[in-house]
C-alpha cells in the first residue's frame, strides 16, 4: 500500500507547482478595449502593459523556481501554497499586450512604441 501513496504524493506536489511564465497561455482579451485610443496613447499603453507583464513574470518564475525546492526539499509546493502563483495576473498581462497589438495594428500605428520621458514634452514645447 505504501509504494502506492508515495507517488500519488508526488504527483500531487507536482502538480499543484506554479507554471513557468512562458508556459502560461494569454487571457482573451478583446481588442475592442483599445481600438478607440490613438496610436500615441496605444504606444503608451502598451508600455505601461510589457512593464506590468515583465514584473509579474519575474515573480511568477521565482514562484516556479520556489516551488521546484520546495518540492524537492519538502515535499511542498511552497509559493503556491502560499499565495505566491501569478498565474492569472501574467495570462491578463499577456492578453492585454496582445490585444493592443492588434489595436495598433488595425490602426496602422508603427509596432515598437517608443518610450517618452517625463520632461522631453516640456523642452521640446520651450524651443
Amino acid at each position: 500500500m505504501k509504494i502506492y501513496i508515495m507517488p500519488l504524493a508526488v504527483v500531487l506536489a507536482v502538480s499543484g507547482c506554479a507554471k513557468r511564465p512562458d508556459a502560461i497561455v494569454p487571457a482573451d482579451i478583446p481588442m475592442a478595449a483599445y481600438t478607440n485610443l490613438s496610436c500615441e496613447q496605444l504606444g503608451q499603453e502598451m508600455i505601461k502593459e510589457q512593464t506590468a507583464l515583465t514584473s509579474v513574470s519575474k515573480q511568477q518564475h521565482d514562484a516556479a523556481t520556489g516551488d521546484a525546492f520546495g518540492v524537492f526539499l519538502l515535499g511542498v509546493p511552497m509559493s503556491s501554497t502560499f499565495g505566491g502563483d501569478k498565474e492569472g495576473q501574467v495570462a491578463v498581462a499577456k492578453g492585454k499586450v496582445q490585444a493592443i497589438q492588434s489595436a495598433m495594428m488595425s490602426k496602422g500605428c508603427s509596432s515598437s512604441p517608443v518610450p517618452v520621458k517625463p520632461g522631453a514634452a516640456a523642452k521640446k514645447a520651450a524651443t
